[in-house]
């Protein structure tokens, strides 16, 4: 709809799987990219019900982080400044490109829950896997995606237990093959 109006600023969001506020609280991004540069604020909730409105300076944003990771403080508004008059056809072409872009590289066609690790740098999260070797390895009915090896694909019955075993056993043959190591993008609830 954005890009429709000629406003810029969301077109590398498009078909990244979440919600406003884990945009937010991921800070999440792509394409070089990300929340941040639009965000002007987050109206947030608190543990003691009380409402706060947070600056996108007080919100800390590191890479695929924010002050909100961890804490129980839940998104419930934000305020993005996107830029207006922009032509609604080269916006929605480039709305189209990192959409097309991302399906051709990523595993849109299978239940998973986008990237599951952050690039280390300066090898991202996916090459390091692949070089590893763990492209379509498999634990139960969860499996290393063999499009983008940072994706763990739902093959139809694959219960949170053996993705967790899996995104383990990635972790510890990308530590014992390159000695880095690798953190989750993905938040684990309950207990495994």
């Amino acid at each position: 709809i954005a890009a429709e109006r000629g406003w810029s600023g969301l077109e590398w969001a498009a078909g990244i799987p979440g919600t406003v506020g884990g945009a937010v609280v991921m800070y999440a991004g792509a394409h070089k990219l990300c929340a941040a540069d639009v965000l002007l604020d987050a109206h947030v909730l608190t543990t003691d019900q009380e409402h706060e409105i947070m600056s996108n300076g007080q919100l800390g944003f590191q890479y695929r982080t924010s002050v909100l990771q961890g804490s129980k403080r839940l998104v419930t508004q934000a305020t993005f400044q996107l830029q207006p008059g922009h032509a609604p056809e080269e916006l929605k072409a480039r709305t189209r490109s990192y959409l097309e872009h991302r399906h051709t590289t990523q595993p849109y066609n299978m239940p998973n829950c986008g990237s599951v690790f952050r690039n280390p740098g300066p090898k991202t999260a996916g090459w390091l896997i692949e070089q590893t070797g763990l492209k379509g390895y498999q634990i139960g009915q969860a499996q290393v995606a063999q499009r983008h090896a940072n994706f763990i694909l739902n093959l139809g019955q694959a219960r949170a237990n053996d993705i967790r075993r899996l995104i383990e056993h990635v972790q510890a043959q990308v530590e014992h093959h390159w000695a880095l190591s690798l953190h989750p993008e993905v938040k684990f609830m309950g207990e495994f």
